[in-house]
């Protein structure tokens, strides 16, 4: 499937900006499952170009020229094959360990405890069972939380967005000894309404890594775009930043993913 992108983020302050850095994963991971046929960034500055231990490449902007606004334009094709991976540049064992933000607590880990059995004889098809129960604990609701809600506070909240979706299915899979990692991406559906900017799972099911979309209950396909991966959010996320001044800071950012004519 060959996907155009057109991913715009703009921050806009109500004083002046002092001094910006922003780390971007804004550039499709490129691997034997997704070919990047074209790719750019408009930036309002030059950024230094480098790749991660995950092999995500990313981009540091540095704004020191005073102003109260910042354009971000990421847009390219992709063309995509499937969702499933046995390539394994670094031991799934690293993906074993927790952080802040897949951290579990009380609740959290009796409801992983209740598919120990069944994922220790089943493997992914139990996962998911535990990812369809998971959306019926955490319907999707967007607004209730943010960044920073970690996968417990997300789970005792009964909602949340993909990000917690995904936050929460890989805290269970460590915690039965199952390592997962964050995805970043896009998503196309043929609804004008469907957020495109997205994030997901991947768990390592013996000998790939199998996806798992939470937020829509199925396995993603030639349809999802990859960014970026990492333990959590924080590793993996397309834009992370930190700045001097600029006062309150406002966020628009819109992300749009079109079918290309398949000839």
């Amino acid at each position: 499937m060959k996907l155009h992108i057109h991913h715009e983020t703009v921050y806009r302050y109500d004083a002046a900006l002092l001094h910006s850095a922003q780390l971007l994963r804004l550039t499709p991971r490129a691997d034997r499952d997704q070919q990047v046929i074209d790719w750019s960034l408009a930036l309002p500055a030059p950024a230094s170009a480098s790749d991660d231990a995950y092999g995500n490449r990313q981009h540091l902007l540095v704004l020191d020229t005073p102003g109260d606004t910042i354009r971000i334009v990421a847009e390219g094709t992709v063309e995509t094959r499937s969702n499933v991976s046995a390539d394994q540049p670094l031991p799934a064992e690293l993906f074993l360990r927790p952080t802040p933000l897949t951290g579990c607590d009380a609740a959290l880990t009796a409801f992983a405890e209740g598919y120990r059995t069944l994922v220790t004889h089943h493997g992914r098809e139990a996962l998911l069972d535990l990812m369809a129960d998971l959306l019926d604990r955490m319907p999707y609701l967007p607004g209730q939380t943010d960044a920073t809600t970690t996968a417990a506070a997300a789970y005792a909240l009964g909602q949340g967005v993909c990000q917690d979706h995904a936050h929460v299915f890989i805290a269970a899979c460590r915690l039965l000894g199952i390592p997962a990692r964050y995805v970043s991406g896009y998503l196309y559906t043929e609804h004008d309404g469907h957020v495109a900017s997205h994030a997901w799972a991947q768990a390592w099911t013996g000998n790939r890594w199998d996806g798992f979309d939470v937020s829509n209950n199925c396995t993603p396909d030639e349809r999802y775009v990859r960014l970026a991966l990492g333990l959590d959010y924080l590793e993996a996320g397309p834009v992370r930043g930190v700045r001097r001044g600029g006062g309150t800071e406002s966020l628009q950012s819109l992300a749009k993913v079109a079918l290309m004519d398949q000839q």
